[in-house]
């Protein structure tokens, strides 16, 4: 065999080819599998994107086939040639028709896991969202069911004390008790018996004679002394108020026969009867605020709580500053005492009208002065009034209320709708002119008229 030839010329570049027609080739063999592919290393992971918006689109036509066909099998090994001559180079072939896609494969066997790739970065923080519209309220019925008990709390701090509630309703009125029996009043002592007679004294040693002296003047006529037993020829009687919590003294030359209390007037179911001041009347041994009682036709007597009152002169004690009604033994001080007096004469009371105290007539004697007291007013615009004659009109001491209201229910007080009654000072130069308001304050002044009670001389 001789030695290869020496390669030919190149040969000049052969005419294009018209294009060839697409023919769909015979299906071709399935393909062996492939190997399995080493897994790729794990992606960082991306910030989310936003959502994509827009519509689906439509399939595409499909493409048209690649150039590359099938490669054909190996064939077998063929013998060795000898070598050849070196020959001419031959034209160019015409290209081969394209041949069809080959069917699609089968799956491949599923790749063995991959390492574990790196963790991936934090991503960065997404921008905040946008507010979404106001929802729409919908009414839906829930059923609510009740959760477990949970364990028993704490013991919390003891609470601030409460605000006072409001007063409670009334209660049912009480029974009505009975009312109780009035005790009976004392009877006052009798007077002591007069004591025995004394033992006649031994006659004294004789002394000796005195010098005669001169024969001295004749005096004047003595007042009569009482007569034994406290009764007088004349039984002239007369009642004397101290106004003070203590009993005064009959004036010289009378004798005292009892001592009391001072009652002005009472009222009895709105009707007024007075006393005069100047009489025993006046003066009652004992004191009760509701001194008297009534009686009807049922011979049932009763005291009055409601609408009967009396009336006593008054004390200079102040009354209490909350006026307050007073009962039991504080009212002993404030309750005038009297005296009842027997005279030898008749007595009288002198008002002036003025500012000054009178002078007695003529062989008449003064037993005190005071002031022109004319009349009082109590409850209801019911009193009574002095006898201006009567030494009950001249009141030793001025008071503006001189008496004190006492009721059934055993409490006494002052009251404003208390009045009482002088006799003004007048101006005997103006006598015939408008009287006009004036204001007594701790003192008359010369605003009530004066007075003196005398007797017959």
């Amino acid at each position: 065999m001789g030695p290869p030839g020496q390669g030919g010329p190149p040969g000049s570049p052969g005419l294009p080819g018209s294009p060839g027609r697409c023919v769909d080739g015979p299906k071709g063999d399935r393909g062996p599998c492939g190997p399995p592919g080493s897994a790729g290393p794990k992606g960082l992971q991306g910030p989310r994107g936003p959502t994509g918006e827009g519509l689906k689109g439509d399939r595409g036509e499909k493409g048209i086939p690649g150039a590359p066909g099938v490669r054909g099998y190996k064939g077998d090994t063929g013998l060795k040639g000898l070598p050849g001559s070196g020959g001419q180079p031959g034209f160019p072939g015409e290209k081969g028709d394209m041949g069809r896609d080959g069917d699609l494969g089968p799956t491949g066997q599923k790749g063995g896991s991959g390492l574990p790739g790196t963790p991936g970065c934090a991503g960065r923080k997404g921008q905040p969202g946008t507010k979404g519209a106001k929802g729409l309220d919908v009414l839906e019925l829930v059923k609510l069911v009740p959760g477990d008990p949970g364990p028993p709390g704490c013991t919390g701090p003891r609470g601030e004390p409460g605000s006072v509630g409001p007063p409670g309703p009334p209660g049912p009125p009480g029974v009505l008790g009975t009312k109780g029996y009035q005790g009976r009043a004392g009877f006052k002592g009798l007077p002591g018996y007069p004591g025995e007679t004394g033992d006649r004294g031994l006659p004294g040693r004789q002394g000796p004679a005195g010098y005669s002296g001169p024969k001295g003047q004749k005096g004047p006529k003595g007042i009569r002394g009482p007569v034994k037993h406290g009764v007088t020829g004349d039984g002239f009687l007369f009642t004397h108020h101290s106004q003070k919590d203590s009993s005064p003294y009959c004036p010289a030359g009378t004798t005292q026969l009892y001592t009391g209390y001072s009652l002005l007037f009472i009222n009895g179911n709105n009707r007024g009867h007075g006393q005069d001041l100047g009489t025993l009347g006046s003066c009652l041994m004992r004191f009760s605020s509701m001194p008297f009682l009534f009686c009807n036709t049922d011979n049932t007597c009763r005291y009055a709580s409601r609408n009967d009152y009396s009336y006593w002169l008054s004390t200079d004690h102040a009354m209490p500053s909350d006026m307050a009604l007073i009962s039991g033994p504080a009212l002993e001080k404030y309750v005038s005492r009297c005296v009842v007096c027997e005279a030898k004469a008749n007595i009288i009371a002198v008002h002036s009208q003025t500012s000054l105290v009178p002078d007695c007539p003529s062989d008449w004697v003064s037993l005190w002065q005071g002031y022109s007291f004319v009349m009082q007013l109590g409850a209801g615009a019911e009193g009574s009034g002095q006898p201006l004659a009567s030494p009950g009109s001249c009141l030793e001491h001025f008071h503006r209320i001189p008496f004190i209201e006492c009721h059934g229910r055993g409490t006494c007080n002052y009251y404003t709708d208390s009045y009482s009654y002088w006799l003004a000072s007048l101006d005997p130069n103006n006598m015939f002119s408008k009287p006009t308001p004036q204001t007594v304050k701790d003192t008359p002044g010369n605003l009530i008229s004066r007075c003196r009670v005398c007797m017959k001389n």
